[in-house]
């Protein structure tokens, strides 16, 4: 069992209930839709909850900021962080229409008002309008989801970094960031989730961040 007070001691405990309703939530719609993987399902807090919050241990959004979740699958990061950020507004986007189907009955089991669903591909976002931060976790390569993402992203800066994308990413990314276009002119960020989580599941898990 996850306390999700250790790890985020701010939380409140109307935060904590809804975070902890996610595991028998998804294992619900993931017995009618397969969302995530069965072994993922048992461990969901660990592997899906936590790792989306692994964002706020480095970021802070401002109330009234706007955050593009992109390719959220069945919405992660962005709900955990919706639930984290309750004076957010997130946008969650996946191009699959079931996947957004769970997002929203998740949203509404919730109550969450700050959660938006788009069934859309990332290529026709235009729709969705301007955004602080695009967050994402195992999309796709860094050098793609600044292609997509760019023109989606405030040049206005209003938080502590400037407008960019957050991803989460596994694995060596040495690659990924040197293939990243106009790197010299961009910052970017990589900071290990081992920093602060000190469980075996983050070990090569990172929060990357590129200035937009």
């Amino acid at each position: 069992m996850i306390d999700f007070k250790t790890y985020f001691p701010k939380l409140t405990d109307h935060q904590v209930a809804q975070l902890l309703q996610l595991q028998p939530l998804y294992a619900d719609w993931n017995s009618k839709i397969n969302v995530v993987s069965r072994q993922d399902i048992e461990n969901l807090n660990e592997r899906h909850v936590l790792h989306s919050l692994c964002i706020a241990k480095s970021f802070e959004f401002n109330s009234g900021a706007k955050v593009l979740d992109l390719g959220t699958g069945g919405g992660f990061p962005g709900i955990p962080l919706a639930i984290m950020f309750p004076e957010v507004n997130f946008v969650l986007v996946d191009s699959i229409g079931k996947k957004i189907k769970v997002v929203e009955e998740i949203v509404a089991a919730l109550g969450l008002t700050n959660v938006k669903g788009i069934h859309t591909r990332a290529e026709s976002l235009k729709m969705a309008g301007q955004f602080d931060f695009v967050v994402t976790r195992a999309v796709a390569p860094l050098n793609q989801l600044m292609a997509w993402c760019q023109f989606l992203i405030k040049q206005k800066h209003a938080h502590a970094y400037p407008n960019g994308l957050i991803a989460l990413k596994g694995g060596d990314i040495a690659d990924e960031v040197k293939a990243l276009p106009g790197k010299s002119n961009k910052y970017v960020e990589v900071m290990p989730i081992r920093d602060f989580l000190n469980l075996e599941f983050f070990a090569e898990k990172y929060v990357v961040y590129v200035q937009g």
